[in-house]
């Protein structure tokens, strides 16, 4: 890996092994800011929030922060005031070694579900942490937040404003219990360049909705999911406007559209990344809601899986996604053969040229409603028996 391809001006990272995950790796990771840096958040809307989730949510109102510590192997979820108390006091331990604010820290948690965190694991491995602080290395950050990934996950962009060379570098980590509406996902932004926190929360909320909300695994959305992005400044680049802003924009969708394309590419077991995309729908929503409606359907996915252009499962997804449609209307496609024409089957050898394609670890289905212009897409991957095999067990 080109560590230097992933250092960010002003940036430090470290990761430790603290003993919360079972197997013995990386499991606490630190981002650190030199500065002062604009922050911007976005978070589970799962009801049931993680005690991780409900700090930073409070320590990002203020638009500033300099530094981020998630730990992976507990997710310090539904563990009520004590686990409030945790996370508070992971970011007071921060705060303190660092000689900064406790408020401009933010904490993220993945991993296991409802049992307390260790606070000894944590204090024993913060000195450490902050110790080994090094602006390379960011990719052992990525490996310390991983749970089921297999890999870790990391990219990054880098852009000119003005006279001004800037670089933006996303980690994430998510295999499983992945359909964001805001997947269990984290995922942490850092750049150099200089952007007040407004502008900062428009650009990510903007690319979260394209790119993590536009993904699924297995169609659950996390109590801990949280994406948060900091800009401290440091490549001297006067207010961002106009065309350069705009560059970054796309930048910053390009790195996390990255990343969430790998976290599909690693779901739990999955053998197929499949863009699913739902053209000419009658309204946004409603090809929104038929698009979530086929990537998300256990019957579909398990279809991708067995190689089996099966699309009668495709067509009864689509008549229970509530939206405006005929059934002699409907067109599908796999990549470029078509096996739906009218609703009605193209045949069994435009169904055996598809399921050749379906045999490739990439392809995309497509369906056209002919009821408007609009139209949307997600990434999906396919149900598989290792799926199970992976959640079944998770806890043991």
């Amino acid at each position: 890996m080109d560590e230097e391809k992933y250092t960010v001006q002003g940036f430090n990272a470290s990761a430790a092994v603290a003993g919360l995950k079972k197997n013995g790796t990386l499991d606490l990771a630190l981002i650190v800011s030199d500065r002062e840096a604009a922050v911007a958040g976005v978070f589970t809307t799962n009801k049931v929030k993680a005690a991780p989730v409900i700090l930073s949510e409070r320590h990002v109102e203020n638009g500033k922060a300099r530094a981020i510590i998630a730990n992976a192997g507990n997710a310090n979820a539904c563990t009520g005031d004590p686990g409030l108390n945790n996370a508070r006091r992971t970011t007071e331990l921060v705060g303190r070694g660092l000689g900064i604010n406790s408020e401009d820290v933010l904490v993220a948690s993945t991993g296991v579900i409802g049992q307390e965190l260790d606070m000894h694991m944590i204090a024993g491995a913060i000195p450490g942490l902050i110790k080994a602080l090094t602006p390379d290395a960011v990719p052992l950050a990525a490996q310390a937040i991983m749970t089921t990934d297999s890999f870790p996950k990391i990219s990054s962009f880098t852009g000119r404003a003005g006279e001004h060379t800037y670089r933006i570098v996303g980690i994430a980590k998510g295999a499983g219990m992945i359909m964001p509406d805001m997947a269990t996902m984290l995922c942490f932004i850092l750049s150099d360049i200089n952007i007040n926190s407004d502008d900062l929360k428009s650009a990510l909320l903007s690319s979260v909705e394209t790119t993590f909300n536009r993904i699924s695994v297995d169609g659950d959305t996390s109590t801990n999911d949280t994406v948060l992005a900091m800009a401290n400044g440091l490549a001297g680049n006067k207010d961002l406007s106009g065309e350069d802003h705009d560059i970054f924009a796309e930048g910053l969708r390009n790195v996390m559209w990255d990343l969430a394309r790998m976290i599909v590419r690693d779901g739990e077991g999955a053998t197929k990344l499949v863009s699913v995309e739902v053209k000419n729908s009658f309204s946004p929503s409603d090809a929104l809601r038929a698009v979530r409606t086929v990537a998300n359907s256990s019957l579909v996915k398990t279809a991708l899986y067995g190689q089996d252009p099966n699309w009668g499962r495709i067509m009864a997804a689509l008549g229970r996604a509530d939206i405006e449609m005929r059934e002699d209307g409907m067109d599908i496609w796999i990549d470029d053969v078509q096996i739906v024409a009218g609703g009605l089957g193209m045949g069994a050898e435009a169904e055996r040229l598809a399921a050749e394609i379906m045999t490739r670890n990439e392809f995309s289905l497509t369906v056209d409603l002919h009821q408007g212009g609009y139209h949307d897409r997600m990434l999906t991957c396919d149900l598989t028996h290792e799926y199970v095999t992976i959640n079944a067990d998770y806890r043991t």
